[in-house]
């Protein structure tokens, strides 16, 4: 595993966007963020599947793993906004509005978005594929995903939700990326369509678990731990705030147990796969 994240990464690091322009300062800045590093969760999820059906096509893979990335960061530079969390730290970095300006971070975030897009159609995959992993980023990325949750958690800070409320929020604004980043790499791997809802399913759990964990270490940990602002979920609905830390620590151990008997529901070259990437993260609060 550790050699196909040291893949990625190389690919990445190959592969930064390109603005040929006289702006100062948007090259750099495009390239910060990516930079800056992150457990590059998404698209190692994508690989790890791809790894156990088809692991040639892993090269033709990593312009849609890439995307994934970009897309997420994109999410993350925006999330950071003034107008959002505000925050001056990401990846143990300074944010990209307080290193440049708020315009220059909210045009590199738009930038990351579209070329997200542009990756995947360039990728050495067939048609009907592409088509195929548009859409599902799309989907889980925009409207009825990403784009929806974060509008409820900005619109309903100091605004306390219900627990299935809450749920919708997280599993729109985190777990359907996560989940996407699954059912990609299915569908590259042409797994029948059972597996990918079962995948799809298993990612939404998995993207819950780790949005719980994420409450947990806002709340522990200080900025300087945690590489990016903590402290800052006092105004948000989180779970720490809704069920307290060991209500919250009791959901992610419960939720956990839920993500293992599923990993050891698929079969052995998928479960394999994925078991090295996840584990560390299921077990993280048991």
């Amino acid at each position: 595993m550790k050699n196909l994240l040291n893949s990625f990464e190389d690919y990445l690091l190959n592969n930064l966007p390109l603005s040929n322009t006289f702006h100062p300062n948007f090259q750099n800045a495009l390239g910060d963020m990516l930079k800056a590093g992150g457990k590059r969760f998404r698209p190692m999820l994508l690989l790890s599947v791809v790894k156990s059906n088809k692991s040639l096509l892993i090269p033709n893979s990593m312009p849609v793993a890439l995307g994934i990335e970009f897309l997420h960061t994109y999410s993350l530079i925006h999330d950071d906004l003034p107008a959002m969390d505000n925050a001056d730290l990401r990846r143990g970095f300074q944010t990209l509005h307080k290193k440049y300006d708020e315009v220059t971070a909210i045009l590199v975030g738009d930038a990351l978005n579209t070329e997200a897009f542009n990756l995947i159609s360039n990728a050495s995959l067939s048609n009907d594929i592409k088509i195929d992993l548009i859409k599902c980023l799309a989907s889980n990325g925009g409207i009825d995903g990403m784009i929806i949750g974060q509008a409820i958690d900005c619109f309903f800070e100091n605004k306390k939700l219900e627990l299935n409320q809450l749920e919708f929020l997280h599993i729109h604004k985190t777990a359907k990326l996560i989940a996407a980043s699954l059912k990609m790499g299915a569908i590259i791997s042409e797994y029948d369509l059972q597996t990918q809802e079962k995948l799809y399913n298993f990612g939404i759990d998995l993207g819950l678990l780790f949005q719980i964990q994420d409450d947990i270490i806002d709340e522990t940990l200080t900025s300087e731990e945690a590489g990016k602002t903590t402290k800052n979920d006092n105004s948000k609905n989180s779970f720490v705030n809704l069920l307290g830390l060991e209500g919250s620590k009791e959901s992610a151990n419960k939720l956990a147990d839920k993500c293992k008997q599923s990993l050891n529901s698929f079969d052995s070259k998928l479960k394999n796969s994925l078991e090295e990437l996840l584990l560390s993260y299921i077990n993280r609060h048991n």
